[in-house]
């Protein structure tokens, strides 16, 4: 997949606008079953290999995109880093809240990838988990991404490699049938980072659909660059 072209963009908002309601709907409805449906799809693995490759250090801040639950939030808490928390579902968000209400180290923020409710250069690192995947606009995401983040900052994002399973357009309100590496790479360039790594972490992504039973086997890549 390249960078979306203008007619791509027409195709998008024509399957999409219709949708967007239903999109943070859906994960409103899933909130209070998320952590069971994630850890049927992948492992803690990948939240392991993110922190890994950005060689996270304790008194520092990350932010957490598309944190849903609270997946990599929980891996950053305690490693001891504070954490700005950022998704577009209220559910969602209020599950993490009384999941690390303890914590201390934690702020919530209800948010979009377009316009991210973090300042300029706020951040040491971002981190973004099967989130890539669901903006409208891929590059334009990554490049809000380096906004927030402090110079030589670290971003990581895990996601799908590019695949061909419709049903989670439908059933997970993906927008994107996961990437191709080559475009992942060059989105980071683009927003201006440098040191930029796209590699396989030897990990797959497994769904099955509630109709046909059609299953996945998805390769996720993690995508670093620093700032």
């Amino acid at each position: 997949m390249t960078n979306p072209s203008l007619i791509d963009r027409l195709v998008a908002t024509v399957v999409y606008t219709e949708d967007e309601m239903n999109n943070t709907e859906y994960f409103d409805a899933v909130a209070g079953q998320w952590d069971n449906m994630r850890s049927s799809m992948f492992s803690d693995e990948v939240r392991e290999s993110a922190l890994r490759i950005a060689g996270v250090q304790a008194g520092r801040t990350a932010a957490d995109l598309g944190a849903g639950t609270g997946f990599l939030t929980e891996g950053l808490l305690g490693r001891g880093l504070h954490v700005i928390a950022v998704d577009h579902s209220s559910e969602m968000l209020e599950q993490m809240k009384q999941k690390f209400a303890e914590s201390g180290r934690l702020q919530v923020r209800q948010g979009e990838s377009e316009k991210l409710p973090i300042g300029d250069g706020a951040v040491d690192y971002v981190f973004a988990n099967m989130y890539l995947h669901h903006v409208e606009w891929p590059g334009d995401a990554i490049r809000e991404m380096a906004r927030v983040l402090k110079p030589t900052g670290t971003i990581v994002i895990t996601d799908l490699d590019e695949h061909t399973h419709e049903f989670l357009r439908i059933e997970h309100h993906d927008r994107w049938l996961g990437f191709k590496r080559d475009d992942v790479r060059r989105w980071f360039g683009e927003a201006g980072l440098n040191d930029v790594a796209v590699v396989s972490i030897g990990q797959e992504c497994r769904a099955t659909s509630n109709c046909g039973g059609e299953t996945t086997a998805i390769g996720i890549f993690a995508a670093s660059g620093r700032k």
